[in-house]
């Protein structure tokens, strides 16, 4: 109702404002020849901006902690077996806000040696693009084993590099996130463990009892619940997330 009457409002305000020869601003869109290079350097660098903006989300998952902390905490969910709690959107918040806090230094890092000299002028946009990147490229050596980087090196059929700075960027990627997955599903492993051993012993109890009808998760669900919280699981697990990171 708000909505509609505002739009009524507005459109009768206009209307008002055309038969007094009151004359409204109008937005267009074209193209004009720039009057000289910065304007067209300008535009570059919007585009430039708006194609990073949406490849946003594919950098968060593979160059960052995302990765690794969404599938635990997805392990962890199938591990206690309540479905769908907690919600899809609150894992990912969680993980998106862990992330940021993973990631904080190398994004200070990055804001300070990079971005802001950037805006500042006083770093062209491809040193600022290497300047940018080199915090990432720390955190995905630190995180990749040496197995999984020396599988990507082998395929890519290149000369083999001779330090960790002569490794592109192409063939980290793929290494790092090998390893994040391998990491996750490990964590995953031991998450599950003594889940698994109260699903073991209610079916047992149960089938002793002759319950054999019962399924076994509805009786170990509140067991699974009333574990995970005396023993503080959320801050345990968060805690032993974050430092697996280095932190």
């Amino acid at each position: 109702m708000f909505f509609a009457a505002f739009l009524t409002a507005t459109f009768l305000g206009a209307g008002a404002a055309l038969a007094q020869g009151i004359q409204l601003p109008t937005v267009q869109f074209g193209f004009k020849d720039a009057q000289n290079p910065q304007e067209t350097v300008n535009v570059i660098k919007i585009i430039l901006m708006l194609t990073v903006l949406t490849l946003a989300p594919a950098i968060l998952i593979m160059m960052t902690s995302f990765t690794r902390i969404i599938i635990v905490l997805s392990f962890l969910r199938h591990a206690l077996g309540t479905q769908s709690m907690p919600p899809n959107q609150m894992l990912v918040g969680l993980a998106m806000f862990l992330t940021l806090f993973v990631m904080s230094p190398f994004l200070k890092e990055i804001n300070n040696e990079a971005l802001q000299p950037f805006l500042d002028g006083k770093l062209s946009q491809e040193k600022a693009f290497e300047k940018g990147l080199a915090p990432l490229r720390t955190f995905m050596f630190n995180q990749t084993r040496d197995n999984d980087l020396g599988l990507f090196v082998g395929m890519s059929g290149g000369e083999k590099p001779k330090t960790r700075a002569d490794v592109a960027t192409v063939v980290l990627v793929p290494a790092f996130v090998i390893s994040e997955l391998k990491t996750a599903f490990q964590i995953g492993f031991i998450i599950y463990l003594p889940f698994l051993v109260i699903d073991m012993v209610v079916a047992s109890v149960l089938m002793a009892m002759g319950m054999m009808m019962l399924p076994p998760v509805i009786v170990s669900l509140p067991f699974k619940l009333m574990l995970f919280v005396l023993v503080d699981g959320w801050g345990l697990l968060v805690g032993s997330l974050v430092k697996s990171f280095g932190i």
